[in-house]
């Protein structure tokens, strides 16, 4: 098992293209990086939804002839790493409805915090769920009656109620809408292509790839309809102050090609490895990150600290999971696979080696042993982020607090774990000062365990499928009684 944290999905919407499938195709290629479990395209064909979903990467899924056969001028994707619910094909999105109010599609980015009990409430009001993904219960709210004015106050009813992190592309039949969280998690941005049509993206490379020009980020708490009338704004939480932005998006999530609230997250990755070399100032021979993650810090840190720079990690770009049973032989060879060491480079050399973090340190450890191996005379492993000391609640898959290094191991006994000469991390305040934003900004919980939003403890990502679980347990057990009363 990968154990560096997943990604969370990715989402894209157009409107307004006469090859909106093709067009939302390319957009969800450029946000693969944040899901390979599945991927999915609904498109509206001005009578009817279009859907196709499947499990594997998005090229696996879509070919020529299938996208053509997607007709619409408006269509979301969604590109899927589960963070709540099983990696199955029911849980893929989008997901789509038929009701009341019409038909609506909907694909969500985020992880809502309060998902367990707004389903109990639901379910007691007759909701049936057809899957175990924390989306649903955002379209089963938007499903129910509420105060006249159509989508629009739906969806206020509904962000009023739910809590935690969402940035969502919602389709109907005559709307694109793109939703973003009071806290604004999640990252949303809009974009228009050359005949008018609007898109939207959780980054910004996909539009580059659609060759969109980028219109602005979403605010926090701000809805956008687009209609053929053109596109109007709501804000839904006028009051809200508080920004918690996931910092973990500039030192890992994100593209280096994508710009978030106006920094380019290649440059503030720089940055942060300039900042890291400023804060461990270490003897050497090279720099050589950990590729691709470690890449742009690694860089930064050559250039303020004058230390040569070396690829002495090759990346194999070819190499799928491994479905052999995970035994110590198999978990070896899954964490060298990836990585093949120049050894010449590095023989007899003191060496810094820098990643964007450390989490159960198993590849670290590994990384670490190739170089010695190799004869390095020294190694040095710094980390361009602080130590993760608490799981995340919004949507990355980090483990559990207990099974995370910096919990179970103290500095000097991670390092000894490495086996590195030393070890080192950017400072909370240094990561910070590189993004060029305030401090105010941003969701640091995975790093000081100020959660911006409260959460149900035990909260995992089979929550929902736990709790069915036991709903289910439960009625085969009064199923049971019931029919050995009957036959007593």
């Amino acid at each position: 098992m990968d154990p560096r944290p997943k990604h969370y999905c990715g989402v894209f919407g157009v409107f307004g293209h006469p090859e909106a499938a093709v067009v939302c195709y390319y957009g969800l290629y450029a946000l693969q990086h944040r899901g390979q479990e599945s991927a999915g395209i609904v498109t509206f064909d001005g009578s009817d939804f279009q859907l196709h979903k499947g499990m594997g990467l998005v090229p696996a899924i879509f070919d020529t002839p299938l996208l053509e056969s997607m007709k619409g001028a408006s269509a979301i994707g969604h590109t899927r790493y589960s963070t709540a619910g099983s990696s199955t094909l029911r849980n893929a999105q989008p997901l789509t409805v038929d009701c009341s109010r019409g038909k609506i599609a909907i694909a969500h980015n985020g992880n809502l915090t309060n998902a367990a009990e707004l389903r109990d409430a639901l379910e007691a009001k007759g909701s049936i769920f057809q899957t175990t993904v924390d989306s649903e219960i955002i379209l089963h709210l938007l499903a129910q009656p509420s105060r006249p004015g159509g989508h629009e106050s739906a969806l206020i009813d509904a962000m009023h109620r739910i809590q935690g992190a969402y940035s969502l592309v919602i389709l109907t039949e005559t709307e694109l809408i793109g939703v973003r969280d009071p806290h604004g998690f999640r990252p949303l941005s809009l974009g228009q292509m050359a005949n008018g049509a609007y898109v939207l993206a959780s980054e910004t490379c996909a539009f580059d790839l659609a060759k969109a020009r980028f219109i602005r980020d979403l605010d926090p708490g701000e809805i956008v309809i687009i209609t053929k009338d053109g596109l109007r704004s709501v804000q839904a939480f006028p009051e809200q102050k508080r920004r918690a932005f996931c910092v973990f998006e500039y030192v890992y999530f994100a593209r280096p090609d994508s710009s978030i609230d106006g920094r380019n997250v290649y440059q503030v990755r720089v940055e942060m490895g300039r900042q890291l070399a400023r804060e461990n100032k270490i003897d050497a021979d090279m720099v050589i990150p950990v590729p691709d993650s470690g890449v742009c810090a690694a860089l930064g840190y050559s250039m303020e600290s004058g230390i040569p720079f070396e690829m002495a990690f090759v990346r194999n770009h070819y190499v799928g999971r491994s479905f052999l049973q995970p035994s110590q032989f198999v978990r070896d060879f899954a964490v060298r696979v990836k990585l093949n060491l120049i050894g010449d480079l590095v023989k007899g050399k003191r060496v810094i080696i820098i990643d964007d973090s450390i989490v159960r340190g198993t590849t670290s450890k590994a990384r670490v042993a190739s170089l010695k191996e190799a004869g390095a005379r020294e190694v040095h492993f710094l980390v361009s982020c602080p130590p993760h000391v608490n799981p995340c609640v919004y949507g990355i898959d980090f483990p559990e607090r207990n099974k995370l290094m910096a919990v179970t191991h103290t500095r000097e006994g991670i390092r000894d774990f490495l086996n590195a000469d030393s070890l080192g991390y950017l400072t909370e305040e240094g990561m910070v000062r590189a993004t060029g934003h305030p401090k105010d900004r941003f969701c640091l919980a995975c790093f000081n365990g100020d959660y911006p939003v409260k959460f149900q403890s035990g909260m995992e990502k089979h929550l929902l499928e736990q709790r069915r679980n036991r709903v289910s347990g439960l009625g085969s057990e009064v199923a049971a009684a019931e029919r050995q009363q009957q036959l007593l």
